[in-house]
């Protein structure tokens, strides 16, 4: 069965304001009675601050009064106002980094050229209008706008901005580009791991050859005996 949003507090009105019994009260809250019990002596932790559920909406005056009336009933908790989902519209972007929309819209449109203007919109989380005006260069602002990685701006996330290369690559059949960012690292470590390699084994063969040099000479045989 739903809950209230705050159990606690909503039991601590409950004890306060109304006659109903500590089962109906645990009940409805979701809470063993003996938490109830505690609400009602004060005895909790903390002293609680009393949510009146009528005026949020979970239950009515009328499922009180039944509650009330009648010890064995069970009270319903009224459905609230479901909250308000935005689901359509350009991404929410804060504040702070609003003004670095117009960095991030010029690397895509200078990196990535295929992505159309709808998939830089949810991108970034703009309109069409600010995308276009960049790329013609008619933006009020064009003289400061400098292309930066949205990523790096915290725009959109690398998983998102490689799926949108990915797509829009698929889309215009093209094979989609390979992240080369690290390719002179990965180089680099590679020839270190090939020269340490090779440093080990001339290690091993000069430590070989001085073992063998401290060695007693070996028995002499026909031939060694006949050179000399």
């Amino acid at each position: 069965m739903a809950q209230p949003l705050m159990p606690h507090a909503t039991a601590s009105w409950l004890v306060d304001n109304t006659a109903l019994s500590f089962e109906q009260i645990a009940e409805f809250c979701g809470l063993h009675i003996l938490e109830v019990q505690a609400i009602a002596d004060d005895t909790a932790a903390t002293k609680l601050t009393g949510r009146d559920p009528v005026r949020a909406h979970e239950l009515t005056q009328e499922e009180i009064e039944k509650g009330q009336n009648d010890p064995d009933y069970r009270l319903q908790m009224t459905k609230g106002p479901e909250q308000v989902r935005r689901t359509k519209g350009p991404r929410y972007t804060p504040v702070s980094k609003r003004q670095d929309k117009p960095d991030g819209i010029a690397w895509i449109i200078r990196n990535h050229p295929e992505i159309s203007d709808g998939a830089i919109g949810k991108l970034i989380g703009t309109t069409r209008t600010t995308i276009q005006a960049i790329r013609e260069r008619s933006h009020w602002n064009i003289a400061n706008i400098v292309p930066k990685d949205p990523v790096t701006l915290g725009l959109t996330s690398q998983r998102e901005l490689d799926a949108a290369v990915a797509k829009a690559a698929k889309n215009t059949d093209k094979e989609a580009p390979v992240d080369t960012r690290l390719a002179g690292d990965r180089e680099a470590l590679i020839n270190e791991l090939r020269a340490e390699r090779a440093q080990a084994a001339r290690d091993a063969e000069a430590a070989a050859n001085e073992t063998e040099g401290t060695l007693s000479p070996a028995e002499p045989t026909a031939e060694t005996l006949f050179r000399k």
